[in-house]
């Protein structure tokens, strides 16, 4: 299988199981290793806040669930879960949270300039949603350099389902081209067999990624949260697909996107790792060439719950990093801790 073999019918064709994994999983390590070797990137994750003013149907974040316990770290507390992370040797954070509106861009610029003054060897990736053109030139004044914001779904019709009325597509897009054009390098990426997602979608969003072109994508498999609208309802609709499809589908579109986009950074998400024992695994041999363990306090991983049974303990916290690079090293990787930037096809 070559790159100039997939075309938009020929992906569908994968997406939809008829060819051979085997050969797709082997040409997109192939084309990882000729440009990243097998190196597997770690990105430290602070997870700021769980409070966020959307409502988005399958977040278990969202504004309106009273049932999950709210909090947010303070600059002190930031700033800890950064020095520790240094120490264990990480050398980029990436702080996400809910769309807060106690962040001000006088808060977060303020965090991100500290981190950039005591920590210089490091970069500072945000995840903290939709903000102004105004707020992100602000935050990458003070020092921040990536920024991961995923599109969720291309097409306008499927976002509208996964979204209520005030939010909109065209905002989300508009804050990713800002992105882009300020200098950042960029994340987008979507959830894989969400509700009413058809492979047609999932083509879309290609098609969107080809125009954008970012550094980063995020992909991982739909997973249900019972304290939001999807996860209360019956609907076929609100299910999405069953646990093995939407895995085996999240891997071959995390393929396809390799071959598609071989100088992208691409995680192997905790959602993989959430939805089977051996996903990170499965995701790093399909092309995947980051892993971002949790750097959060112990007691702030769980009230992160964005899906029901999150990961977050084990491998996916700082203290298992010797667990996590034996499974690495297991799947056939090596686990560098540097800053581990894109790198691009004219820099080759």
């Amino acid at each position: 299988m070559g790159t100039e073999t997939l075309d938009f019918k020929t992906i569908k064709q994968i997406l939809s199981g008829a060819d051979s994994d085997e050969n797709l999983f082997a040409e997109a390590d192939r084309i990882r290793r000729s440009i990243y070797g097998d190196a597997v990137y770690l990105r430290g994750l602070i997870e700021i806040s769980n409070h966020c003013k959307n409502n988005c149907y399958y977040c278990g974040i969202r504004a309106d669930n009273t049932n999950l316990t709210r909090y947010r770290l303070d600059k002190d507390a930031i700033f800890d879960c950064c020095r520790k992370g240094y120490e264990l040797g990480f050398r980029t954070f990436v702080l996400q949270g809910g769309e807060d509106p106690y962040f001000t861009d006088d808060r977060l610029c303020e965090i991100v300039s500290k981190i950039h003054e005591c920590y210089p060897d490091c970069a500072v990736t945000l995840s903290v949603g939709e903000r102004s053109r105004e707020s992100y030139q602000r935050l990458f004044e003070a020092g921040a350099r990536r920024y991961l914001l995923r599109h969720e779904a291309a097409s306008e019709e499927l976002y509208g389902v996964l979204h209520p009325s005030d939010m909109s597509l065209a905002n989300r897009l508009r804050c990713l081209y800002d992105l882009k054009e300020i200098g950042y390098q960029v994340g987008a990426g979507l959830m894989v067999g969400a509700p009413g997602q058809t492979l047609d979608h999932l083509l879309e969003d290609i098609r969107f990624m080809e125009k954008l072109q970012p550094d980063m994508i995020g992909i991982g498999p739909y997973l249900r949260h019972a304290d939001t609208p999807f996860g209360r309802s019956s609907a076929k609709c609100a299910q999405g697909l069953e646990k093995e499809q939407k895995l085996q589908l999240t891997i071959r579109l995390l393929a396809i996107l390799r071959i598609l986009f071989p100088y992208a950074l691409i995680p192997s998400t905790t959602a993989l790792g959430t939805i089977d024992p051996e996903g990170r695994a499965l995701g790093l041999k399909a092309g995947a060439n980051v892993i971002m363990p949790n750097l959060s306090p112990a007691d702030a991983r769980e009230k992160y719950a964005i899906y029901n049974n999150k990961l977050y303990t084990g491998a996916e916290s700082a203290q298992g990093i010797a667990l996590l690079r034996k499974q690495v090293e297991e799947a056939g990787y090596r686990i560098v801790t540097d800053i581990g930037d894109v790198k691009r096809k004219d820099s080759q």
